[in-house]
This record gives C-alpha cells, sequence and structure tokens, in this order.
C-alpha cells in the first residue's frame, strides 16, 4: 500500500514538473519571440548560432578596415590629381614660352612660380593621414622625402620611405595595398639611354648610369687634361690623356654615376644630360625652375632645346602620375565592390540566424494551449489519486 501510494505521488510530481518546465519553455519563445535562448534549447542549432554570430561580428571588423582603406586612398588619389593639375599648367607656361609669348621678366616670374610649385609637390608627397604618411610605404612614421637646399632652393629632392607598399587585411585572405611607396608612384622606371646637351662634346658612355632625371655635366681643363663633373666641380673625374675613354664614370657626393664617352670632348662649357624614363615630379621642378632662371649663362638657342626637352619630360611625369592615380582609383573601386560581397555575406548569415532562432509563434501558442490543458488533467488526476485512503481498500 505504502510503495504504491509512493510511486503513484512520484509519478504525478514528475507529470506536473515536465508540463510545468514545457510550459515556461513555450512562455519564454512567446515573449522573446526566439526558438533558441541558450545553448541547451538546441545545441547543434546553438552552436551553429554561435559560428554565425561570430563571423558577422568578424565581418564588422573587415568593413572598419576597408572605409579606413578607401579613406586613405581617396586622400591619395586627390594628392594626385593636384599634381596632374600643376603639372599640366607648368607644361602650357613652358610651351608660351617657347612661343616666345613671355618677356625675360615673365620668365623670372615663372621660374619663380615653378620654385614655389616644388615647395608645394614635397609637401604633398610627405602628405599625412591620422599621423602616417601615405607614400612612404611599408614606413610610414617618418616623411618619405628630405629635401637639399643650396641658398634656400630646394636644389635636390631623396626619398627615404620603403621600397614596399603597406597592405592592410581588408576581407578574410585578402590584403591591399594601401600606403604606396613615393618612388612607385611619383618616378617614371623606363631607364633610357641619357641625351646629352651642349656643345662639349661629350657623349654616352657604354656603361649603365644610374643617374635620374636631369644633371649638369661641367668640363674644364686644367691646361694637360680635361675634367669632368656633375656636381659643380665639388667632385672631378680626370680624363686621362692616353688609354680608353670611351666609358668614363663620373660621381658624385650621392654615390650617384654617369658613365661618359670623352673621345670627342673638344672644349669646355657645361651641358645638360637629361635621363629619360627617370624623372619624378621634383627633379623635373628642379630642372625646369633651373632652366627658366639660366643662371648657367646658356645661349638663348640651347636654353629653347632644354625647354622642349622639359615639355617632354614634364608630359612623361604627368603620364606617369595619371597611369598612377588610374591605378589608386581602381583599388577604390575593388573596396567598394568588397564592400558590397561583405555586405551580402553579413545579410546572408543575419537571414541564417533569425530562420534558425526566431520561433513560430502561432505553433507555441498551439503548444502552450495544449500543454496548459495536459497540466490541468494531470492536477485534476493527481487530485484524485491523493484522495485515496485506507478505506477505499476495504471492501
Amino acid at each position: 500500500m505504502s510503495g504504491a501510494l509512493n510511486n503513484v505521488h512520484s509519478n504525478v510530481v514528475y507529470a506536473l514538473h515536465l508540463h510545468s518546465s514545457e510550459m515556461l519553455r513555450l512562455q519564454e519563445q512567446a515573449s522573446t519571440g526566439s526558438r533558441i535562448n541558450r545553448s541547451s534549447d538546441d545545441p547543434s542549432t546553438g552552436y551553429r548560432v554561435l559560428e554565425l554570430t561570430s563571423q558577422r561580428r568578424s565581418l564588422g571588423t573587415y568593413f572598419d578596415a576597408i572605409s579606413q582603406s578607401a579613406s586613405t586612398l581617396e586622400i591619395a588619389t586627390t594628392v594626385l590629381d593636384n599634381m596632374v593639375s600643376a603639372i599640366e599648367a607648368t607644361k602650357v607656361d613652358l610651351t608660351q614660352i617657347i612661343n616666345g609669348i613671355y618677356k625675360p621678366e615673365g620668365r623670372e616670374r615663372m621660374a619663380a612660380a615653378a620654385d614655389n610649385m616644388l615647395e608645394q609637390m614635397v609637401s604633398l608627397g610627405n602628405t599625412q593621414r591620422t599621423g602616417e604618411y601615405l607614400f612612404g610605404g611599408a614606413r610610414t612614421d617618418t616623411p618619405p622625402y628630405a629635401v637639399e637646399r643650396t641658398n634656400g632652393m630646394i636644389t635636390h629632392v631623396t626619398y627615404q620611405g620603403s621600397s614596399e607598399p603597406r597592405d592592410a587585411e581588408v576581407a578574410p585572405g585578402v590584403k591591399s595595398s594601401i600606403f604606396y611607396a613615393g618612388e612607385d608612384i611619383f618616378r617614371s622606371d623606363d631607364r633610357g639611354t641619357p641625351v646629352f646637351f651642349g656643345d662639349t662634346g661629350a657623349k654616352a658612355g657604354t656603361g649603365t648610369s644610374n643617374v635620374s632625371g636631369a644633371v649638369w655635366l661641367t668640363v674644364t681643363h686644367d691646361g694637360s687634361n680635361y675634367k669632368l663633373s656633375i656636381d659643380d666641380g665639388a667632385t672631378e673625374v680626370t680624363v686621362p690623356a692616353v688609354g680608353d675613354i670611351t666609358n668614363i664614370a663620373v660621381t658624385n657626393s650621392r654615390s650617384e654615376v654617369l658613365y661618359v664617352d670623352a673621345t670627342d670632348i673638344s672644349s669646355t662649357g657645361v651641358d645638360m644630360v637629361s635621363v629619360p624614363g627617370t624623372y619624378d615630379i621634383f627633379s623635373v621642378l628642379i630642372s625646369v625652375r633651373d632652366i627658366l632662371r639660366n643662371n648657367r649663362g646658356l645661349s638663348e638657342a640651347r636654353l629653347v632645346e632644354l625647354r622642349n626637352n622639359a615639355v617632354a619630360c614634364l608630359e612623361e611625369v604627368r603620364s606617369g602620375l595619371v597611369g598612377r592615380s588610374v591605378v589608386v582609383g581602381s583599388r577604390i573601386g575593388f573596396l567598394e565592390d568588397l564592400k558590397g560581397t561583405l555586405e551580402s555575406m553579413k545579410f546572408d548569415a543575419e537571414d541564417e540566424t533569425a530562420l534558425l532562432q526566431q520561433a513560430d509563434i502561432a505553433q507555441v501558442a498551439i503548444d502552450l494551449s495544449r500543454r496548459e490543458v495536459l497540466y490541468e488533467m494531470s492536477l485534476s488526476v493527481a487530485g484524485r489519486l491523493m484522495s485515496v485512503s485506507l478505506l477505499d481498500f476495504i471492501d
């Protein structure tokens, strides 16, 4: 008798607990609208929801990287566009000088304008964003361009950034160049044979020179031998009276070298040596300024020749900048497309999460109503069973 009542009691308590627990679960689903409120509700589905949540968070960090990268590249594009406009304006002015539109005083004003533009170009080359230099490549903590001055004017611009670009991870397994090396952006890289403009008779040697842009070759004579210099006499190389003089290495303090064929040298003077395919925006402006000022006393015929060459060099630099601007612009377009792809991935993840978590409220209401009926029936049965006494077992 005692054992039977204990079993009845246990079964009733278990049934009531089962129904009440299920009712609480259904009520929670109805109030939250979510079928899974904790991992224990559905372990396999819960794990998938956690996986999707982690994916959404990861994509969120890439959105920030893409936005910052695109913003940096947009500033770089603006810098390049400004440089292209400046080069185009200088080309127009130089062409007008060649055509005789400007008088000597006008040329001097243009030389001053070219010098001011050079200062501006160096400043643009050292553009920063949030404390990082845009055109230093992987080295973004120091100015990529340093200048040398003579009498307050820039005479040489040296790149001191990294030769490698700095990349940023903008998607899982995808990196994009954000900070470009200035040497790859502002300088041409299609070295040609040096061209000599002058009357000394010097010609290009057979060696591969590493000077860039334009240099001035000074030819002097000490009474016995010709001497050659590409740094205004600071460093000189003597042309031997006998032996092979077809490939003389003329160097300067920066270890740059120009190979000269001295076979036909017949007079002293100053020749401008232009190395096509090696100009950058800084060296070409230095060359234009110096040609306009004509501090070396060149003849008008020689100046016209040099100005024509300067126009060609300006076009070389302009064309290169336009090409780099297109590359940077296409990178911005790539990042925008990538952002759209990641947004689609994030939306898909959110959609799948919602489908996995969202409760069917109509079905929950039906299940809850059925459980309430079962619970009430269990209470009724329990009340009757618990009213059983010893008299009920006596005939």
